[in-house]
């Protein structure tokens, strides 16, 4: 168990590791697993889903703000990059699937950043990293069991 969240109620223990960036529930989701806390999962996928529109409407706010050619600055136009064939070929569809990816930068705050950098519609944005963050809680969730029964069959 991570000494930061340590001494936290179980749930409060996911969801601090949940919006974590670049965490977020990969990390969460099969900690609660090897855990053998599963009831926790709803509370995983929930915060996840919540890093939304915090984060739109941070970038909103303070984009302009980040120096240019600094390290976020830098970051979020890497996202942008990514995202980018992606959007342009299939939109929300694409962005779904952007975030869907299990790896490091692709999950919820980076299909955000990108929703918002491309200029996506707020709603459709939502409704784009909402099913990319199901697929990639479902697709963590699979591997993640069976990483623990095989484990056990050892």
């Amino acid at each position: 168990m991570p000494a930061f969240v340590a001494g936290l109620p179980p749930w409060l223990k996911y969801v601090v590791i949940t919006i974590i960036p670049w965490i977020e529930l990969r990390g969460a989701l099969p900690l609660a697993i090897q855990q053998g806390e599963r009831l926790y999962l709803p509370i995983i996928l929930a915060s996840n889903l919540a890093i939304f529109w915090p984060g739109y409407y941070f970038l909103e706010l303070v984009y302009e703000r980040f120096p240019k050619g600094g390290w976020i600055h830098r970051k979020l136009e890497n996202i942008r990059e990514k995202a980018r064939p992606l959007v342009e070929k299939y939109g929300m569809l694409g962005l779904a699937v952007f975030v869907a990816i299990p790896l490091p930068g692709t999950g919820a705050y980076s299909g955000t950043a990108a929703s918002w950098l491309l200029d996506m519609e707020p709603k459709k944005a939502f409704m784009a990293v909402s099913l990319g963050v199901a697929v990639a809680f479902v697709i963590v969730w699979v591997v993640s069991e069976l990483a623990v029964a095989g484990i056990k069959l050892l």
